[in-house]
């Protein structure tokens, strides 16, 4: 079940505002209460004899041989052990291996929420650029992303502003399973991005975090998390440093440069 605290945090991923109201404006007139005529609840009956009539039921549907009964199946006998034990006409045993049931479900411990932080950006609302690491790009990362797309002639003008994606964007909240919670965050953040005309047709990861690579799911150059095709590979910081990394990137900065061209004019890649 989504808390109000988490579902804010979902919004607060997508991009979304929530207003909620806390103090009166002063001269401010009150807000029209509606008056509804409730309807008239029939009389219930208390619930120990709902369920003393349900046990009556329970053992009149239940077949009666006139010799040896057979063996009672457990599923038929879980509802009226169930009742027996709210009503405590359970057995000793019984009723301790209820309580012991429950203590074991409550004393489950909490989870650790994923944490991760992204620099996203997208190429002229089409291609989407992840950076995994924690601090904005500098200027020199920042220029070696200009050169590599202006090698493969990917005109996009000027390069776009990158923005922080944080998770857990909130502290201190309960976390009940930290990979789907951090997938359905990501998610979310994607689809928010959508109202400001990103229409994604690929990814491009520069550098690996362990976290980010459970999330996307990256095989055979897609991404599971979003179904789109992508690339993943040595970080900009890596790419300024090494020579070596920039020429073994050539050849992919080829694959892209047929990939922007034919996107563009409406073709499948």
């Amino acid at each position: 079940m989504t808390t109000e605290p988490q579902r804010l945090q979902y919004l607060e991923a997508m991009g979304l505002t929530a207003w909620v109201a806390r103090y009166q404006l002063p001269r401010a007139r009150p807000s029209e209460a509606c008056e509804w005529e409730l309807p008239e609840r029939p009389a219930v009956k208390p619930p120990a004899e709902r369920l003393h009539a349900l046990l009556d039921e329970a053992e009149a549907a239940s077949p009666r041989p006139v010799q040896t009964p057979p063996p009672v199946e457990p599923e038929r006998t879980a509802v009226p052990k169930r009742a027996r034990q709210l009503l405590g006409i359970a057995p000793v045993d019984e009723a301790e291996d209820a309580g012991h049931d429950a203590t074991t479900k409550e004393a489950r411990p909490a989870q650790e929420p994923l944490r991760f932080t992204l620099q996203v950006a997208c190429l002229a609302g089409r291609w989407m650029v992840v950076v995994p690491q924690e601090g904005a790009l500098d200027a020199s990362q920042g220029q070696l992303l200009a050169n590599l797309l202006q090698a493969v002639a990917i005109d996009i003008g000027q390069l776009p502003v990158f923005e922080t994606f944080r998770w857990p964007p909130m502290e201190n909240l309960p976390v009940e399973a930290p990979l789907e919670e951090a997938r359905e965050g990501l998610q979310a953040f994607i689809e928010g991005t959508q109202r400001r005309g990103w229409a994604l047709e690929r990814i491009l990861v520069f550098g690996r975090d362990e976290t980010l690579d459970r999330l996307l799911g990256s095989q055979q150059g897609a991404f599971e998390l979003l179904d789109l095709p992508g690339w993943q590979g040595p970080s900009l910081a890596e790419l300024t440093q090494s020579a070596t990394a920039k020429r073994e990137l050539w050849p992919v900065l080829q694959e892209w440069r047929r990939a922007w061209s034919q996107s563009g004019n409406g073709t499948d890649d």
